[in-house]
């Protein structure tokens, strides 16, 4: 039977695995305040690592017959874009609100565009500051309550957040030249995998206590399994039948989410200039997006594919 385009689009997936990266925070920001960012992530990389044992080993085999660039790109996702960015951003949320660490993954894109001129060579125009401007305006806005006087604490917070997004465009980009040679469930176990063997490193040297309470197990366990790898495969599922300009708005449930989240489940209340910035930075990387897809001279000359989830993830 043939399968008609409207019913094997699957944007409502997109949106359904953006909205699990939203839900992040209800286990996150708890496990935040509790337990030191690296303990909560090691346990996080520790469980996806046995999960995804049976595919880390064969993986391991295929990373050596590949060249030199793959096997550091690897390195650098697993230990910048797995292990360091989401501690960093599990240590956002100690110092900030639920919301803000969240919605900035969405300069993602605009990170990503920027790296992929540094690393791949590829060359920005002068129309990619148009799409900059706006979307700093907007990070600007939505992280400080009042944007002429900026605390210690929140602009800790956002420097983490911002640090994360730009670990986690860095591994979309070095993703997509590996992924010439490994492939999406090798890249992800190996992800994890060296991941996990950076955060025992890091605690190693810093001293950091990995123990944690029974009680933040089911927390852990929840953070990882749901807006982590359930989200992941749901997400790259979606996207083989998803036009990207689509997946792009559909994606939008995630900082939606967030927001909902944070004033339903944390009582955060964003002022109106946190709202103004929200709704500019997303109607710019919405904007973004659709430029790219649809201009004879794109911001950027040769664009990046699906960006991978700030997991996302």
């Amino acid at each position: 039977m043939t399968v008609t385009p409207h019913r094997a689009d699957r944007t409502w997936l997109v949106a359904l695995a953006a909205s699990l990266w939203g839900l992040s925070a209800l286990w996150r920001g708890p496990l935040s305040q509790e337990l030191p960012a690296l303990a909560i992530v090691f346990w996080e990389h520790l469980l996806l690592t046995v999960l995804l044992l049976p595919w880390l080993v064969p993986a391991l085999g295929r990373l050596r017959r590949t060249t030199l660039r793959t096997r550091l790109s690897v390195l650098v996702i697993g230990a910048g874009s797995s292990a360091l960015a989401t501690t960093l951003f599990t240590a956002a949320f100690r110092l900030g609100d639920p919301i803000t660490p969240q919605v900035l993954q969405k300069l993602q894109p605009l990170i990503a565009l920027a790296l992929a001129a540094v690393l791949l060579g590829e060359r920005l125009r002068r129309s990619y500051l148009l799409f900059l401007a706006p979307a700093l305006a907007g990070a600007w806005l939505m992280t400080f309550a009042d944007p002429f006087s900026v605390g210690i604490s929140s602009a800790q917070s956002a420097l983490l957040a911002l640090g994360a997004a730009t670990l986690w465009a860095c591994g979309t980009v070095l993703g997509r030249g590996a992924s010439s040679e490994l492939r999406f469930v090798d890249l992800t176990a190996l992800r994890f995998g060296v991941g996990l063997a950076t955060l025992a490193v890091i605690a190693a040297l810093t001293g950091t206590p990995l123990q944690v309470p029974l009680s933040a197990a089911p927390g852990i366990i929840t953070l990882a399994l749901v807006p982590g790898l359930l989200a992941m495969v749901l997400y790259y599922r979606a996207l083989r039948h998803t036009p990207a300009s689509r997946a792009t708005l559909a994606e939008l449930a995630f900082p939606l989410t967030a927001a909902v989240i944070g004033v339903l489940a944390f009582a955060s209340r964003p002022d109106a200039s946190q709202w103004v910035g929200i709704v500019l930075l997303l109607a710019t990387v919405v904007s973004l997006s659709l430029h790219e897809r649809r201009a004879r001279q794109p911001a950027v000359a040769a664009r990046l594919e699906a960006p991978s989830p700030a997991s996302t993830h």
